[in-house]
Parts: C-alpha cells; sequence; structure tokens
C-alpha cells in the first residue's frame, strides 16, 4: 500500500478531484493548510498588485504585508502499490502550470490499514 500526500493550489482541487474520480480514485482526505516552498517572495510589491494577479507565479490573493504562508490545499489518498504511478501521473496531468508554487507529492509505504467498523486488515481496509 501507497500513501499519497499531493500539497496543490487550492483552486485546483475540483480539477483535481473530478481527475482521479475519471480514473478511478474516489477516497480521499483533503484538508487547507498554510505553507510555502523555496521561494522568497517580495512582499513590499503588495501595495503596487491587486488582488488575483501574479507574484512570480503566485497568486496575490490571500498574501499580506507580513505573512510569509500561501494558502493550499493537502489531498492524502491510499493505494494499493499498482495504483500509485497512475495517481500521481494524474495530479501532475491536472496541477502542472509550469511555475512555482504548482506543488509537490509525496509517496511513502503503508505497512498496515485497519478499518475500523469491520476489523479488516491491509489491503482490504482500504
Amino acid at each position: 500500500m501507497k500513501e499519497i500526500i499531493a500539497i496543490i493550489r487550492m483552486n485546483k482541487v475540483n480539477e483535481t478531484k473530478k481527475a482521479l474520480a475519471d480514473a478511478g480514485v474516489c477516497s480521499m482526505h483533503a484538508m487547507k493548510v498554510m505553507g510555502r516552498g523555496k521561494m522568497k517572495v517580495d512582499f513590499s510589491m503588495l501595495d503596487e498588485i491587486g488582488p488575483g494577479e501574479e507574484i512570480g507565479g503566485i497568486l496575490a490573493d490571500g498574501l499580506a504585508t507580513g505573512t510569509r504562508l500561501i494558502p493550499k490545499r493537502l489531498l492524502t489518498i491510499l493505494v494499493q502499490d499498482g495504483e500509485a504511478k497512475n495517481v500521481v501521473d494524474t495530479i501532475i496531468k491536472v496541477n502542472r502550470q509550469g511555475n512555482k508554487g504548482d506543488g509537490k507529492i509525496f509517496v511513502s509505504p503503508v505497512t498496515d490499514a485497519a478499518r475500523v467498523r469491520t476489523g479488516e486488515r491491509g489491503e482490504a481496509a482500504l
């Protein structure tokens, strides 16, 4: 089993959910998160631009003077080993715009899972 954690732009959530559903992946968790990558943002530019405009590929919406975190959405998806590549490729296809801030995807092994209602373990719990 694999756990796929994807951090994507807020405005790409619905498109990503639809693409994953079309690929046969319907179960996931989504959380609103705040974060930032390596890119340094010059916050002095905020006085000169308006909401919806971009700073180095990042939308200025949600940025305020002194704020260093950008709103994102974190998706957690558990899949069987053979499905992981398809899920990652689908997320990349939908979210790649060629700009900094397009997102990150992490894939980790899962050693066990348990369905609370039935007590099923392993891949049967997915």
